[in-house]
């Protein structure tokens, strides 16, 4: 109920009450963002977004749905995953930009240690998408860069953007398939 009536205070814009209601759910949201992230820089970070979107959107939450713990716990576990989403995109926009098709697969018995020269080629895969990224029509380089860089969803770059999502989705795409068809040459 006290959870409530802080809340209840935020929707008038009461910091002190924003401040109370951190103070109370931090610790455990955090506990939460670590273990789904297992990055303390990363969770805190989420945990950040997930405050933010508490003060903007308290007035939006219903006490019929569900306690503020729990609604906030959703916020916080929806901005984790939008973490874990754009990590996977950048982990798969990586390993398809470096995939050779004619390189041998490795054993299993294959060490799994990186060698120098398996550093350095990935230091030059890595120079070369910057390269090509950095040849892509202005409006595709900034889209990629705030999804991928800034770990931003399509939601949040149209936002801060000023463009209908539906043109984001579409600069993504074309950028990325202009990457991809670039790194195949």
């Amino acid at each position: 109920m006290a959870d409530r009536e802080t809340l209840a205070r935020v929707v008038s814009g009461d910091q002190r009450a924003f401040g109370e209601l951190y103070d109370r759910l931090s610790g455990p949201l955090y506990s939460l963002a670590v273990r789904m992230l297992g990055d303390p820089t990363e969770a805190q970070d989420a945990l950040q977004d997930a405050f933010l979107q508490i003060w903007r959107r308290a007035a939006t939450y219903d006490a019929d749905q569900s306690s503020v713990f729990s609604w906030a716990v959703l916020l916080t576990r929806s901005k984790v995953i939008d973490r874990l989403r754009a990590r996977g995109r950048r982990l798969r926009v990586v390993v398809s930009s470096t995939d050779d098709d004619d390189a041998p697969t490795q054993s299993a018995d294959a060490s799994t240690t990186e060698s120098a020269a398996d550093t350095a080629d990935r230091n030059e895969a890595a120079g070369r998408v910057r390269s090509i990224l950095s040849k892509l029509p202005a409006e595709q380089r900034e889209a990629i860069e705030l999804a991928f860089f800034n770990d931003l969803t399509h939601h949040e770059i149209a936002a801060q953007l000023g463009q209908p999502l539906g043109t984001i989705k579409a600069r993504i795409r074309r950028g990325l398939l202009k990457l991809r068809e670039r790194i195949a040459v």
